[in-house]
Formats: structure tokens, sequence, C-alpha cells
């Protein structure tokens, strides 16, 4: 097995992390990433195993801390250089005068045969810093010691996805540019490594790959997905097109571009980077759980399992949420403090309960807690665990306490969209409208083909009927209804908002699909699974009632 690696902190020192429980200090890590990189520049090569600078295959003389800085500037031809990383990088920290830099910069332009005025190789951009301007290719350098075998390699750990996100080409000549496009990187970087079933390879380390071909990357990093993509910058517009790539296969999972004005760009970072994130999170689920369907659930680790459980699960419907149920299961007893498993095994028991699967919903209402309160203990600082244990208390009609929980959720990752919705389902029995809007429009926005997209607008059309606005409540469960996946109670909503607002036709077809799809359904079905304030139990009774339903 190729040796797994991620950048990490470990009170408040770096060490990077193989597969297992074996680490590289920080000096290691820089001696294995520096010195694998060859910088190729006509007629020049910059070789770091060996710190060497050639030219036409003869070696130049360097000074030690000219060939620093020479190889500073060359890894990262993209962006300019300033003086403080320049004495953090070359002088280890120490502020050093004006002169010193200079006098460092002239050796190095000497050494490749040019000069201040020439500027062919380094640029000096006025009050900023120093840059590399001439064209460079890097590549792995094949005399290159390999990385030292991990002493074990756990299953969690080996099966786990792993991601390096590479930081955004800039494309364009304008270098005010360069902080927003490493920006998006870096809090890509960030949102997903608070995703704790995905293992997200350290900025210091991809930030290190700048330049290099992506196939090296792969190799290097030895990861199962890498993101890349290219901020580019045309006139006041501004266009960010991104990709994730399955390296196993080099199959693009997903591409998407986004283009903005330039200024709203940066004012609208974050929620690119939030939309960005989430969609890297489903593709990734969705991908994992393609295994051959030829092997069998005995055979399938226990991360598989669970992907492939969340698959059947957000198919919503009786069947898969069993199937589910099993993988889910499955998952649990190989790997007994798998937390998400526990959630997932949660979130099926409280389809059973919400949808009305099981024949007794009370059993349903108490595992879905139970597994929810095992997935908290084990791992109180996951999103989706604190999303699960949220919706346990809302199946036993605990709304107020319910909301706590999705908050936390949205806290510990803010691209969850289903920390956003579950919170605003909540809020949709007390008829807080404008919470909700807000809520909701955040979870479409985050996951715009949510499997529970259905549920995001029935949530929005159940708040419309509460602040007693039927003719909004009805163009919002219209489109829930229709949305694929929408169940029995989303109907009722449908057929609640048409009645409410004087459309009797639509309100009794509506009720008809639910006789034929839940033909035991009852009021009291309802208010299980939307637990809603005394007045509008009242007013949605009559309502039920008159469309025949006791």
């Amino acid at each position: 097995m190729h040796a797994k690696v991620r950048w990490t902190q470990d009170g408040g020192h770096g060490v990077l992390l193989l597969a297992g429980n074996m680490t590289i200090s920080r000096s290691l890590r820089a001696d294995w990433l520096q010195m694998t990189m060859l910088y190729r520049f006509d007629p020049f090569e910059l070789d770091a195993e060996k710190q060497e600078l050639r030219a036409n295959g003869q070696v130049v003389p360097l000074e030690p801390q000219v060939f620093a800085l020479l190889e500073l500037l060359v890894a990262n031809p993209d962006r300019v250089i300033g003086k403080d990383e320049l004495n953090e990088r070359v002088w280890g920290g120490r502020v050093v005068t004006d002169a010193a830099v200079n006098s460092r910069i002239r050796s190095a332009r000497a050494a490749l045969g040019d000069d201040g005025k020439a500027q062919r190789f380094i640029r000096t951009v006025r009050e900023r810093g120093f840059r590399f301007v001439a064209a460079v290719a890097t590549v792995v350098n094949p005399t290159t010691r390999p990385l030292p075998a991990p002493e074990t390699s756990p299953v969690e750990e080996a099966s786990r996805a792993s991601i390096a996100v590479m930081p955004l080409t800039l494309l364009s000549l304008d270098t005010r540019y360069e902080p927003l496009a490493d920006a998006i990187s870096h809090e890509v970087t960030a949102d997903l490594s608070r995703l704790r079933w995905l293992r997200v390879i350290s900025r210091a380390s991809t930030f290190k790959l700048r330049g290099v071909d992506l196939e090296d990357v792969v190799r290097i990093l030895d990861v199962d997905y890498l993101f890349s993509g290219s901020l580019a910058i045309f006139g006041e517009q501004a266009s960010v097109t991104v990709e994730l790539t399955a390296t196993a296969t080099r199959d693009v999972v997903w591409a998407d571009r986004f283009t903005t004005p330039v200024d709203a760009l940066i004012t609208l970072r974050n929620d690119l980077v939030a939309r960005i994130v989430n969609t890297i999170e489903m593709r990734i689920q969705s991908e994992r759980a393609g295994v051959e369907t030829i092997i069998s659930t005995e055979d399938l680790d226990a991360w598989t399992c669970y992907f492939r459980g969340l698959r059947h699960a957000h198919r919503f419907n009786g069947h898969d949420n069993d199937v589910a149920m099993h993988l889910f299961q499955r998952a649990v007893s190989l790997d007994p403090g798998f937390a998400l498993a526990h959630a997932g095994l949660s979130f099926t028991h409280f389809q059973d309960a919400f949808v009305g699967y099981a024949k007794k919903p009370d059993v349903a209402r108490r595992l879905a807690q139970a597994s929810a309160e095992r997935a908290y203990e084990l791992d109180p600082f996951d999103a989706v665990v604190n999303v699960t244990v949220g919706r346990a208390h809302y199946l036993h009609g605990h709304v107020s306490q319910a909301v706590p929980w999705f908050e936390r959720a949205a806290a510990l990752s803010p691209s969850n969209a289903l920390a956003y919705y579950n919170q605003a389902l909540a809020c949709a029995t007390t008829g807080e409208g404008q919470t909700i809007d807000r809520l909701i429009s955040r979870a479409l926005s985050l996951s715009p083909i949510d499997p529970l997209r259905y549920a995001f607008l029935a949530t929005s059309a159940l708040s419309w009927l509460a602040n007693d606005n039927p003719g909004r409540a009805q163009e919002w469960s219209i489109k829930a209804a229709n949305a694929p996946r929408a169940h029995h109670l989303i109907e009722a909503i449908a057929a609640l908002a048409a009645h409410c607002n004087g459309d009797h036709a639509q309100a009794a077809f509506w009720a008809q699909s639910i006789r034929a799809r839940a033909p035991h359904f009852r009021i009291a079905d309802f208010y299980r699974s939307f637990p809603c304030r005394e007045d509008l139990r009242e007013r949605f009774t009559r309502s039920f009632a008159e469309l025949g339903f006791t």
C-alpha cells in the first residue's frame, strides 16, 4: 500500500502523518517536499535534490543563501514574494536590511545572466517584492528518495477518502488577484477539513506543489480525489472554474464554472466556497457509494457500507430505507466506533417514524434517539452527528430543544445544507417566517440538487401556511410535491395549501393521491411528523376534515 499523506498540527508543531501511526517531523517534511522538485527554465535547471543550478548541464556556482532565494522565486512563479516571506524562508526569520536582500537578488540575476535593467528572469515589483517571470516547467526529480513506509495501516484510516485541494491558477496579468485565488483554495481546504470522514491534505503541502504536473501531484500525495481550477479575470468579470477528479480512474467527477463581477466575487467568496465544499461532499459520497454491485455487503469495509447506505437512504422509500439500515448496521458491526454509521442508522429510524414506514413509530423514535446519542458519544464535533441528535429531539416533539443542535451543526460546518434545512423545519412549526426564508434560501444555495430538495421546498410552503399566506404556500408546495422522491406527507402539505387558498380542485387532486399512496393516512400522522403549534393544528385539522381525512 502506498503511503497516505496529510499535514496537521500537533501541539503547535507541524508533523506529516502517514497511513498508520508513523509521523515525520517538520524538518523531514520540508526535506522531502523541497528536495523532490526539479525546475526547468531554458537554458537552466534548478535541482532541489542536489542543491544545484545548471546551465546547459554545467553547474553554476551559487552561495547557499542565493540558491535558497532563487529556489523560492522559481518555485512560485505565479506570485510576488514579499520581503517578509524572504526573511522567513531565506534568512530563517531574521530581519535583514534592504541592502542585504538586494545584494542576493543581484547575485541571483548575475548567475542567470540577468540584471536589474533587463529583468528577464527576476522582476522587481515596486513596493511589493520580487517575482520570477520566465516560464518554468516543474517536474518530480527522478532521483528522489522514496518516502519511508508506514509502520501500520489501520483499516479505517486506509479506507477513508482523501483529497488534495490545489491552489487555483490565476489567469490574469494583474497580480492583485493572486491573494484572492489563493484564499479560495485555502478556505476550501479549511472547510473540507471539518468533514471528519474525509482526509484533507494540508495547504502547506499542496501549495508547495503549485505548478507541478497533476500526474506528479497524485503520485506524490497518493490521494483519492484532486480538486483544481482557475480564477480568470476579464475586465470587470471574474470566472472561477473548478474540477474534481477521481485519481484512480482520472474521471472528472464534477466540474463547474462560477461567473460574477470582480467586486462581487470578493464579497461573495464565502458563499462560493461553501457551495464548492457542499458539492464536493455530495459528489464524493455519491462516487464512493458506487462500488461494483457484484461485491457482497459482507465483503465491504465500514466506510463503503456507510456510503452505499447513504445512497439507499436518499431514495426515500420503505424498501431502500430497509437496505440502508442493513448497510449501516453492517458498518457498525465492522467498526463499533464509527460515529457516522451510528448517525446513518439513526436517520433510517428517523425515516421509519417520520414518513411512517415502521409499523411501530414509537419504537422507531426510540431507536433513532439511541443511535443519535451513541453517535454523539463517539464524535460530538461532527456536524452530521449534531443534526442527527437534533432530529431525534424533533421526532419526540421537543422542537425548542432541537433547534440549538441544528445551530451547532451549522457552526461546526457552515456549508452543511442539512443543518439549515432542519432548523427551518423546526421553526416552521412555530411560524417564524423570516427566519425560515433565510434558512431555506441558504440550504438551496448550498445544495441546489440535494436529494432532500423536495423537503426544502415543502418546509418553505409550511412556513407560508403558518404565516397565513396560502397563495405563496401553494406555489411552493406544488414545486415540492412534484419534485423527485416527494412522499405522501409532502402531498399533504400541498393539499392543505391548495385548500386554504381556495383551490378545491387541486386540494382534491392531492388528497386522492395521498389515499392512493398511503391508504391508512390519518390527521394524527401529519402531526407526528410536523408537531405544529396549537392554533395551526386547529386550522389544519379543519382543512383535513373537509378533505375527508379523520
